[in-house]
């Protein structure tokens, strides 16, 4: 069978003990022994990720319940209500069913900090950005210059691209972000594909209305050159309403990671880890809070080894959670 797209987050037990279901937190379903498929969620395009299921006492069916309290049925279960859009603040966190399979009870657990905040993601680069120079290369305003469309990235000397560094480390920030309740904007859906350009990357996440948004990148600089840098915006028309907001979150971003990677700040550019830019479209054209994450130097043999790793990749993902959240309900960042 096909590995879950999603992490597994419930469980139910046929009513003989012969099998059993497992549910995504995309609403995929997963049948095993005696356990009848009667359908998923995993089509739907969900407001909140799955989080519980029960099945019905004659195994027919199955309720699945999201993080907002919605119940969604299959099989032979019958629908008696939800708590989806109440908009208490408080995720569901489990459901189960009465012993006749007349009811049930959906529990809840603590309050969600970021529900009903917008975060965009912006992953630089792409997989497929290499095939399709004619593309990439088309130049484009960057609210002060022509700038090309986008560039390939840079890479480890081991081959692993930038592309699916930035893409890595924005999957990971969605689901920590995604569990604090927060609705999450990427600008592209995988790392197979070529673009979008920079322009657009950053309409979509203006047009988003994104409370604060974070573009994620990984260096080529000088191989003796170590650490990751904070870029933010210059005002020049189009951003000056979020210079200051993103100066403050920048300087989170820079605490949170110093606090939480191993990744020291840049020896190379900028100054203790943090470097105003007027040359990136990203900043130039957003109309929310914004920066612009080097993680550190591919071409620099002790930092690669960290942004090639897994363990990294999570770890600076939840650093910039943490600064996200902080910025986004005013709390201390990690101090540095």
């Amino acid at each position: 069978m096909r590995s879950p797209d999603a992490p597994v987050v419930g469980m139910a037990a046929t009513p003989d003990g012969g099998g059993y279901w497992l549910v995504a937190a995309d609403g995929g379903i997963f049948t095993f022994g005696d356990a009848a498929f009667h359908g998923s969620a995993g089509a739907l395009q969900l407001n909140r990720p799955i989080v519980g299921m029960a099945a019905t006492p004659d195994g027919g069916g199955y309720w699945l319940v999201a993080a907002d309290g919605g119940i969604f049925t299959f099989g032979d279960a019958a629908f008696h209500g939800s708590a989806g859009g109440t908009g208490n603040g408080v995720p569901a966190v489990a459901v189960a069913a009465t012993p006749d399979g007349g009811g049930y009870w959906l529990a809840f657990g603590a309050p969600l900090p970021l529900l009903g905040k917008i975060v965009g993601i912006d992953p630089g680069h792409n997989g497929q950005n290499y095939a399709a120079p004619q593309f990439i290369d088309q130049p484009v305003w960057n609210g002060r210059a022509a700038e090309a469309c986008d560039t390939t990235g840079t890479a480890a000397d081991s081959g692993y691209s930038e592309a699916q560094f930035n893409f890595n480390v924005a999957i990971d920030l969605q689901a920590d972000l995604g569990a604090e309740g927060a609705q999450v904007v990427l600008t592209r859906p995988d790392n197979a594909g070529v673009g979008p350009c920079v322009t657009t990357r950053a309409s979509i996440i203006d047009n988003a209305r994104a409370d604060v948004a974070v573009d994620i990148h990984a260096d080529g600089g000088p191989p003796a050159g170590r650490g990751f840098t904070v870029l933010e915006p210059v005002a020049d028309g189009t951003n000056n309403a979020v210079i200051e907001p993103s100066a403050l979150f920048a300087t989170m971003v820079r605490n949170a990671l110093e606090a939480g990677t191993g990744m020291p700040t840049s020896t190379y550019d900028g100054v203790n880890g943090l470097q105003p830019r007027s040359d990136l479209a990203g900043l130039n054209l957003t109309t929310v809070p914004k920066v612009l994450i080097e993680c550190g130097n591919m071409r620099n043999a002790t930092d690669a080894a960290l942004l090639v790793s897994p363990v990294f990749q999570q770890a600076a993902a939840t650093a910039l959670a943490q600064a996200v959240t902080a910025y986004l309900t005013a709390q201390a960042a990690p101090a540095s």
